[in-house]
């Protein structure tokens, strides 16, 4: 399994262009897999650019309805004429940060005849399963101040870092964000899994304890968060686990240099960059 980094927020190559978003290019056995978009045409631009032809894309996911995710969705929508997208049927729900200022998606796509809205866990392909997750209970409070499970010691889980001051629109009414329109995408390839999390809104302790796959890619959204014993409970909560961590977009620089210095198997994904698993 291949996965390329054609949009993230920072780079090492001076033919990449950035912006605040994330979208992967995911090649398995069976599929060439785009994994969210953007916020612009930036994805596309760095995908010619590395030579990766967005026309033969089979399978597309959009991991949740904020701009910085599926923003580039029209481009990809004129770019490629076959690939179902899959979403949550909630992804075009109005989502805002502040009363004035909307992350949403552009709700003129809604009835495009090619996204396949889901509900529930959906086999989207061979070794590919899409988990809204909507069933589980998610914890708020730090995972080392909890009891441990008696079975088996670990520490419960966790923790999820709240809705960060991001908002829906209900009824005219803003309320409270509960990222019920994220999704996860599990892939399976020769007896290894591999998690994809957009942003990890429901708490990305919360979701390795759910999953525990062989590795975990995506942001953490820590970014926000302070350089603290918090943060450093995080960090080792998660190193607890046998999972190598492929992180970037909104887990933060500063916020991932910090959580390195208590976990082993933590590695930044950088725009441009290709990582090759399980070869």
């Amino acid at each position: 399994m291949k996965i390329t980094a054609l949009l993230e927020n920072k780079t090492k190559r001076e033919d990449m262009l950035t912006e605040h978003g994330l979208s992967l290019y995911i090649e398995t056995g069976n599929h060439k897999i785009l994994f969210d978009m953007g916020q612009s045409d930036l994805f596309s631009k760095n995908a010619a650019a590395l030579g990766i032809d967005l026309a033969a894309v089979d399978i597309a996911v959009l991991s949740h309805g904020h701009y910085d995710h599926g923003g580039g969705l029209e481009t990809f929508l004129r770019i490629n004429h076959t690939a179902p997208i899959y979403l949550s049927r909630y992804a075009f729900e109005p989502h805002y940060h502040g009363a004035e200022k909307y992350i949403g998606l552009d709700t003129a796509l809604k009835e495009h005849e090619r996204l396949v809205f889901i509900d529930s866990k959906t086999v989207i392909g061979q070794g590919l399963t899409l988990y809204p997750c909507h069933e589980k209970e998610r914890q708020r409070q730090s995972p080392l101040s909890r009891p441990k499970n008696a079975s088996s010691g670990k520490l419960l889980p966790k923790h999820e870092p709240g809705d960060s001051g991001l908002q829906i629109m209900e009824n005219g009414l803003l309320l409270p964000e509960d990222f019920r329109h994220e999704q996860y995408l599990l892939a399976e390839e020769e007896n290894h899994t591999v998690l994809f999390s957009g942003c990890s809104h429901k708490g990305i302790l919360n979701i390795e304890e759910w999953f525990r796959p062989d590795v975990l890619i995506g942001g953490f959204h820590f970014s926000k968060l302070p350089l603290d014993d918090t943060l450093k409970e995080h960090a080792q909560y998660l190193d607890s686990f046998q999972t190598e961590y492929y992180t970037c977009h909104c887990t933060g620089r500063r916020q991932s240099e910090f959580m390195k210095n208590y976990m082993g198997h933590l590695h930044d994904l950088s725009c441009g960059q290709s990582i090759q698993l399980f070869c």
